[in-house]
């Protein structure tokens, strides 16, 4: 595992997985919102697509986990508040948390209706709730509030992530859409004005 104190980019894995799940996590949240406000003859490509991307972020999140945990993200810029420190501590804990237990939420909702969970070449996974009605309707609720929660945290991070890029210009938004530099490599300083005379000429 890699010191974080080292580095001032996340690596390429992090920063692919960071940007394709954030791409599928609003897929799925725009996806749900169309599904649950329409009977149109879409409604059945949307319910799997729905079904599908919800096991990919699934997968991607647990993979993104090992990721961060083998080479964690850069440190905070020294001069943020203790507060911020941890609030953007709490803030991912939660995006993590809500990027797992939604898909796991739609998961038990599905074996709690009896319906299996396809996957690709006509598999599907293992129930994670036994059928119950009445359990149903208690889980389809859950998945609706933990969709609403995870939206909300996904404006919060990107918010942050503005804020980051156009105000502070700090550098955390540079370290997840660019490489750093190369190990070994100079980092050159950028040129500053001529010396003037010194006081004694």
């Amino acid at each position: 595992m890699t010191d974080r104190s080292t580095h001032t980019h996340f690596s390429a894995p992090a920063r692919v997985l960071h940007w394709l799940v954030a791409a599928l996590v609003i897929a799925m949240l725009f996806i749900g919102m169309a599904m649950v406000s329409t009977v149109s003859a879409a409604r059945p490509w949307l319910l799997a697509s729905h079904k599908a991307i919800g096991v990919v972020i699934l997968g991607l999140v647990l993979v993104r986990l090992v990721v961060r945990w083998r080479r964690p993200p850069p440190p905070l810029p020294a001069d943020l508040p203790r507060w911020i420190r941890m609030a953007a501590a709490a803030s991912h804990i939660a995006l993590y948390a809500l990027m797992l237990t939604l898909p796991l939420a739609g998961w038990a909702m599905l074996s709690a209706a009896g319906d299996p969970l396809w996957i690709a070449g006509g598999m599907h996974l293992p129930p994670l709730w036994p059928v119950d009605a009445g359990d149903y309707a208690a889980l389809r609720h859950l998945h609706r509030w933990l969709a609403w929660l995870l939206a909300l945290a996904f404006l919060a991070h990107l918010g942050a992530a503005l804020w980051h890029a156009l105000i502070r210009r700090d550098g955390v938004f540079a370290g997840m859409v660019r490489r750093g530099p190369r190990s070994g490599a100079v980092i050159k300083a950028p040129p500053g004005p001529a010396p003037g005379p010194s006081q004694g000429d």
